[in-house]
């Protein structure tokens, strides 16, 4: 994903520095698709960082209460995870965010 999206913003910078393009409108529209599917998958991203965050602080607490082996490692397995998974939202939020503002300046070449 992260290379898709990656190509993806680098393609239609690519295509922001052209004085003219050609089918502007297929380029707008499929933008638009594009971002409704990053859109998705961030919003996947989103609820699975949250699930693994609100089961990181379940098993916290019950580390705290109850210190067993079994609880120390599960809370330490939910940290490992929880960090790649924030990590990943952010990219794909910023990312997003990004695509946002392409459309915006690819709307703006219609007018000129």
């Amino acid at each position: 994903m992260k290379k898709s999206i990656m190509e993806y913003v680098n393609y239609i910078d690519k295509l922001l520095k052209k004085k003219s393009i050609d089918n502007l409108d297929e380029v707008i529209n499929s933008h638009l698709i594009k971002i409704s599917f990053y859109q998705h998958e961030r919003l996947i991203h989103l609820i699975v960082t949250s699930l693994v965050a609100i089961l990181l602080i379940i098993s916290f607490l019950y580390t705290i209460l109850m210190p067993t082996l079994g609880l120390i490692l599960l809370t330490s397995m939910f940290i490992l995870l929880v960090v790649p998974y924030i990590v990943h939202y952010y990219f794909l939020e910023n990312n997003v965010q990004k695509l946002y503002i392409q459309y915006d300046e690819l709307k703006k070449k219609t007018t000129d």
